[in-house]
């Protein structure tokens, strides 16, 4: 462990936490909801962690990485803080995920459904079947290619409608709810539609499948206030907090087949 994070970076994260959860604020507010039901994910990926650890001194206690092996190299030199994933998880990965992040927000098949469900088993010395307790459970998100978008990983609305009674057999995952990336658009206004459909499809979901959690982690660094006022119960905002990085948009998924940009 270095030494502590310096005070004026510590105060700078504060401020930008402080703007973001404003907007947030304001934006729950203009369709009545309230702030508190929304959980800001600062999206740390590439941030190197001695500016992680000022960030978690500062109030952004929960962090987003992309990839499996930046989150585990950082995770044990952050004290403090928990981990979800946000980025594509590989078959040949989930035991180091399952490992290092407290909520996978990325499942987007059946098959690393039942994968991440074996491995949290053999990880937590859990019956290879069947129910577990509650508080073993993963918490995950089941990611969703709203827009049927070839670039983007993810269920289809209907696919997803035809696959949660499998998924919801998994005991040892607690499906939290619905996840997606909103459009790359110029204007903010343009991703409404894709955040709109999700909250439309969670809610069509929940009236078959009660044990689909009310989660919708959807909205980045230029658009998380609409994705708010359409429902978001978690926001990914990564430039807003950690400044821009170069060549990407911070809290992005790449799409399938290529790097993080």
């Amino acid at each position: 462990m270095t030494d502590s994070p310096d005070p004026g970076e510590i105060d700078a994260f504060r401020q930008a936490r402080s703007a973001v959860l404003e907007r947030i604020a304001a934006a729950a507010q203009r369709v009545g909801r309230d702030p508190a039901d929304i959980q800001l994910v600062a999206v740390s990926k590439t941030v190197p962690p001695d500016r992680v650890r000022a960030a978690v001194a500062a109030g952004l206690t929960v962090l987003g990485e992309n990839r499996v092996q930046e989150g585990a190299a950082k995770a044990p030199l952050v004290r403090g803080a928990s981990w979800h994933l946000i980025g594509p998880l590989q078959s040949n990965k989930v035991r180091r995920a399952v490992e290092t992040f407290d909520v996978i927000e990325s499942v987007d098949s059946v098959e690393l459904a039942d994968r991440v469900d074996r491995v949290v088993r053999e990880v937590r010395g859990l019956p290879p079947e069947g129910p577990v307790p509650a508080a073993s459970r993963l918490p995950v998100l089941l990611q969703v290619n709203v827009d049927d978008d070839l670039s983007k990983a993810g269920f289809g609305p209907d696919q997803l409608a035809s696959a949660l009674p499998t998924l919801v057999r998994f005991g040892a995952l607690r499906l939290d709810g619905l996840m997606t990336i909103g459009r790359l658009v110029d204007d903010p206004e343009a991703a409404r539609p894709t955040f709109a459909r999700l909250r439309r499809v969670a809610a069509a979901l929940r009236t078959t499948e009660p044990e689909l959690g009310p989660g919708l982690s959807m909205g980045m660094s230029d658009d998380y206030p609409v994705a708010v006022e359409e429902g978001a119960t978690i926001v990914r905002v990564g430039r807003a907090l950690f400044g821009a990085r170069p060549g990407s948009e911070a809290g992005e998924l790449p799409p399938v087949g290529v790097a993080a940009r």
